[in-house]
């Protein structure tokens, strides 16, 4: 196999894996909380954990990405997920759970910086944006397995036996990482050399558009996985009364708008301008949230259009990554990506905790379901994050800040 597809192709089964673990806790919502004992702002918490764990490495997985390369450094975290697998399979309390849903998400932490990493060497500058929304839009189709099919499995395994099985396929992916590819081709330089003047971090965070584009990530990036990889289940269990099939298919819709989304931005903002496109983006992803806020909650056939729409622009936060590296000079691209990912995971962690305690708030139904009004309420805070967040993108960087920032380059 051609080595540069061999790269493309690990990585991309990585970060497949990446979309299912962080996606699954949607479908089998209603098991975990019976089997367990889990309240909404129990299931939450223990959801987000998978983004507070993705969320820490973030900034010590760029250092290894740009010092020991993602050959070994992504398989490394990878072998975490293996045990969180075990730790969730095993679980008989919420205790147990939290470790393994965390330790699946710091395992599964590297797969897409990784593979931005691992592009950048290996395809030309002007390819890698594409390269990165096709392999993303590629692996999002891990989510479509978390939903539909995964109902399928659990329904036949139980969740306890897909998590044995999700241990045994990470660990072949990692040894396929390992083994089948490299961390970039002879004579390309993928590290900076000793001579280089490194100022780490400290540089990325004085910068004034970082901080421009780091909030947009927090709520688009945050927003999008607290929805598709739990709330949306809740949602449509409680307030449309669906069953775990039904919910599913509608699930799948949302990862399909994802896929869609990430394989499609990178040309979109190749074509009419990074920031251009994650505007309009941004504000189809506000008006995809309107419905959500309704007291009469959509039917599946417009909920279907809906989430579509929500997934398909909540994709584009994708974007950020590619805006963020620019403004560095290559050998910082893993610090860099990195550094905004710490964002997004971060803003995944809270929305998706903090949408379950609003949730948790009201008082249940007499047959044990929240009602619409906490949803609205919990979708309500969302949608007022993600609109400050785009003002707060599109307001110019003072031009004395931009005098003082210690690195070149202006937002894409």
């Amino acid at each position: 196999m051609n080595r540069a597809l061999a790269v493309f192709v690990f990585f991309g089964i990585g970060y497949f894996l990446s979309n299912f673990f962080r996606a699954a806790n949607a479908v089998i919502s209603d098991d975990l909380m019976r089997d367990l004992g889990l309240s909404a702002a129990d299931l939450g918490m223990m959801t987000s954990l998978f983004y507070a764990g993705f969320a820490a490495v973030q900034l010590p997985l760029g250092v290894a990405l740009d010092r020991i390369g993602p050959r070994f450094a992504v398989p490394a975290l990878m072998l975490m997920t293996v045990v969180g697998c075990l730790l969730f399979a095993t679980a008989m309390a919420l205790p147990q759970v939290a470790v393994g849903r965390t330790l699946i998400g710091v395992g599964m932490a590297g797969n897409l910086m990784g593979a931005v990493k691992a592009f950048s060497a290996w395809f030309p500058p002007q390819r890698v944006a594409t390269f990165t929304s096709l392999m993303v839009g590629i692996g999002a189709l891990g989510a479509l397995v978390a939903a539909t099919p995964l109902a399928w499995l659990n329904q036949q395994f139980g969740w306890r036996n897909v998590f044995l099985g999700g241990a045994l396929v990470t660990l072949l992916s990692a040894g396929g990482i390992v083994l089948g590819t490299r961390n970039a081709p002879p004579g390309v330089l993928w590290r900076a050399t000793s001579d280089v003047s490194d100022a780490g971090f400290a540089q990325i965070f004085r910068n004034p558009h970082f901080w421009r584009i780091a909030p947009l990530n927090l709520t688009l990036l945050g927003t999008t996985l607290a929805v598709q990889t739990l709330w949306a289940g809740p949602y449509l269990f409680d307030t449309l009364r669906l069953s775990q099939f039904e919910a599913g298919n509608l699930i799948l819709i949302i990862s399909a708008g994802v896929a869609a989304g990430y394989a499609s931005c990178g040309a979109l903002a190749d074509l009419f301008g990074t920031r251009r496109v994650m505007t309009v983006s941004t504000l189809a992803f506000l008006a995809a949230q309107m419905p959500l806020l309704s007291p009469v909650p959509p039917q599946p056939a417009a909920l279907a259009v809906v989430f579509f729409l929500f997934g398909f622009s909540g994709a584009f936060s994708l974007l950020t990554l590619a805006q963020v590296r620019e403004l560095f000079p290559p050998y910082m691209g893993g610090r860099a990506v990195t550094a905004v990912n710490l964002f997004g995971f971060g803003g995944a962690t809270v929305i998706q905790w903090g949408m379950g305690v609003i949730i948790s708030a009201f008082a249940k139904n007499d047959d044990g379901r929240y009602s619409v009004e906490a949803y609205i309420a919990a979708f309500g805070v969302a949608l007022l994050l993600n609109a400050l967040a785009l003002v707060w993108y599109l307001t110019p960087v003072a031009p004395g800040a931009e005098k003082r920032a210690s690195a070149g380059g202006v937002e894409g």
